[in-house]
């Protein structure tokens, strides 16, 4: 048998149970000698049985996966357990006036609250005085929340939330005529009615709008390099070209005059009596006196002669 076991375990196996059977049904032995005969016969038969089939290693993990009713296809295992999952989707606000998108986002469902967005982080007071660079959602409780970071209107945003505001700086301006440095200032942000053109030269004019196009600028201000904010004013100072800049002032400011022989206020290069004090570009034939013909008529009576005598109208000014 245990040969039968060897060359074939289940036919030695089959033998071995039918041995047991007849020496327990009829057999004359002992009983004793018949329990010894059983076990002896159950450990060949333990011996010749072939071993159960192993049991294939079992993917714990992706047993694991598939035995969790939560997990569904399509969905990341953390989508729930990421903030990013748990905000709710919102439009666009970006480059809106705050006043008008908080409105909007109201409207949509979300507490909205809203932050400075540069360094400075100052109190957002006046929703329409502000422009909307950054927002993030977010929820309190089940309420779904929008926060904007914004800027002061008209600024620039800052490359990130928190950072400082890049207001452009001033150009140098100085020799540039006002057509192309207005021109500049004007690519900068800064509205066209912000921009002033005044005299380089205390004593000097500035013709009318349009005349002085090709002027040079001599100064301005802000000064070059400085910050071009919201709200900024800019002066340029402005000469011909024949005249030039006041030097050695040129570039930093107007505290020169244009040469004036007879001191009269009006500049050699216009006066057309430059030798003259009593004529000059507004008076060409004189300053007029109360003494003068026509310039009493009428006068006479009252007081007699108070305001005659030839006294000049212009009595202690720079004219006389």
């Amino acid at each position: 048998m245990p040969v039968l076991g060897l060359v074939e375990p289940r036919l030695g196996g089959a033998v071995l149970i039918v041995a047991l059977v007849v020496l327990w049904w009829g057999n004359p032995w002992p009983k004793a000698g018949r329990i010894a005969a059983t076990v002896a016969a159950m450990g060949l038969l333990g011996a010749v049985l072939p071993d159960p089939p192993k049991e294939p290693a079992r993917n714990t993990v992706a047993d694991a996966k598939a035995a969790d009713p939560r997990r569904s296809p399509g969905v990341r295992p953390d989508a729930t357990a990421t903030p990013a999952a748990m905000r709710p989707p919102a439009a666009d606000y970006r480059s809106q006036n705050l006043d008008v998108a908080y409105g909007k986002a109201r409207k949509a469902g979300f507490l909205v609250t809203s932050h400075d967005a540069s360094e400075k982080d100052k109190f957002v007071r006046g929703r329409s005085l502000w422009t909307i660079c950054f927002q993030e959602t977010g929820r309190t409780g089940t309420r779904p929340t929008l926060d904007f970071g914004v800027v002061p209107k008209g600024a620039p945003c800052p490359k990130k939330d928190g950072e400082p505001i890049p207001w452009p700086t001033m150009p140098e301006l100085v020799w540039k005529t006002w057509r192309t440095a207005r021109a500049e200032v004007v690519a900068l942000g800064v509205p066209a009615d912000h921009i002033e053109a005044r005299k380089a030269y205390r004593n000097d004019t500035l013709p009318d709008e349009g005349e002085y196009d090709d002027w040079r600028v001599c100064a301005h201000d802000p000064a070059k390099d400085e910050k071009v904010t919201s709200g900024t004013r800019v002066t340029l100072y402005v000469s011909s070209r024949d005249n030039g800049c006041p030097e050695p002032h040129r570039g930093t400011g107007t505290t020169a005059d244009l040469p004036d022989r007879d001191d009269d206020n009006d500049p050699d290069y216009r006066d057309p009596f430059p030798d003259d004090r009593d004529r000059n570009t507004t008076f060409p034939n004189g300053v007029p006196h109360l003494g003068d013909s026509g310039a009493s008529s009428g006068s006479s009576g009252g007081s007699g002669g108070s305001h005659g005598g030839g006294r000049s109208i212009c009595r202690h000014t720079r004219w006389c």
